[in-house]
């Protein structure tokens, strides 16, 4: 297994233009190229946009969802990758031959698509349907999984998926500045984005406040070092339908640490080069390797009705 160097991006998409949406991917895919990285990935729904589907009936879901491989964001995507020699991690919404609606996330390089995943908790739009399996794909002679946004707040998917032997997971979001339960939880006012370059003090501070990446700071070091794994996150910048995103897409390594992250506030990627030796120095390679299922086997598997409430869907936006 050789180094190998991968992007992580951030931009402001747009709602249901997909191809606005994949001319942004290819301009930042090409970047990413030109800094060496050989794979770039891109946010939940990064293709369809997110938020904007919460409004939208089955019948409008199913306007927007694509068949994959053969929808023509899928086609585009291998174009891009072979035009970049990168291959591209991204979002949409998808469909099947049964018309049943899942929110999936891809991988694509210069022969086609690698690698498909479906939420397996999805809530933005009642008439997703939720995945039923773990992704492990071998990319650059690395293996890796992908776990979209609430996935990776349950950790038995984290460690469920290292354990299937992903070195990497990609963790592509649509987070923060959300009301929840948490302190410090809320909206950002949209007036701050619109107002960036007069004031982009207010608004990293608020960006980068309890309601950002603070929060996210509480947890998502801890599933990469927790599990001894790579965790690739991806998230929007800038107004997702009526809701402000900040962005912060970041890579960490399997010792918790933060090794690259987008800070412009605007469209943006990072690289970081991946190194096989932290897999196994990693605190979380240790602690993998000391698991006592017997312990625990019983309480981990035994049965539950899962119960998934998501505080801002019954909120009313700025």
């Amino acid at each position: 297994m050789q180094n190998l160097k991968i992007a992580t991006a951030q931009f402001e998409n747009a709602s249901g233009d997909k191809a606005y949406n994949l001319q942004v991917i290819n301009q930042l895919a090409a970047k990413a190229a030109r800094q060496g990285a050989q794979v770039i990935a891109f946010h939940e729904c990064s293709i369809t946009g997110y938020t904007f589907a919460r409004h939208l009936s089955e019948t409008q879901m199913l306007a927007i969802a694509e068949r994959i491989p053969e929808g023509e964001s899928i086609q585009r995507l291998t174009e891009i990758a072979q035009e970049n020699d990168i291959a591209i991690l991204a979002g949409l919404f998808e469909k099947d031959d049964q018309n049943r609606l899942f929110k999936a996330y891809v991988c694509v390089d210069k022969n086609g698509l690698v690698a498909k995943y479906r939420k397996l908790h999805p809530f933005i739009n009642p008439h997703l349907l939720p995945g039923d399996q773990y992704v492990v794909f071998d990319l650059f002679g690395w293996k890796c999984g992908i776990l979209i946004c609430y996935d990776n707040n349950v950790v038995e998917n984290v460690r469920a998926t290292a354990l299937l032997g992903a070195d990497i997971i990609f963790m592509p979001h649509v987070t923060m500045l959300t009301p929840s339960t948490r302190p410090g939880a809320g909206f950002a006012d949209p007036t701050l984005w619109k107002n960036r370059e007069n004031d982009p003090t207010s608004l990293r501070l608020e960006f980068d406040g309890m309601k950002g990446r603070a929060w996210l700071m509480k947890w998502l070091p801890a599933r990469a070092y927790d599990n001894g794994i790579y965790a690739v996150f991806s998230n929007p910048i800038g107004m997702d339908d009526d809701q402000l995103k900040n962005g912060c897409s970041m890579i960490i390594d399997p010792f918790g640490d933060v090794i690259a992250e987008c800070r412009e506030l605007g469209n943006d990627i990072a690289v970081a080069t991946f190194t096989p030796a932290k897999l196994q120095q990693a605190g979380g390679y240790r602690y993998r390797k000391a698991r006592r299922p017997d312990l625990y086997r019983d309480i981990i598997g035994q049965e539950h009705t899962p119960e998934q409430k998501v505080v801002w869907l019954n909120s009313n936006a700025q």
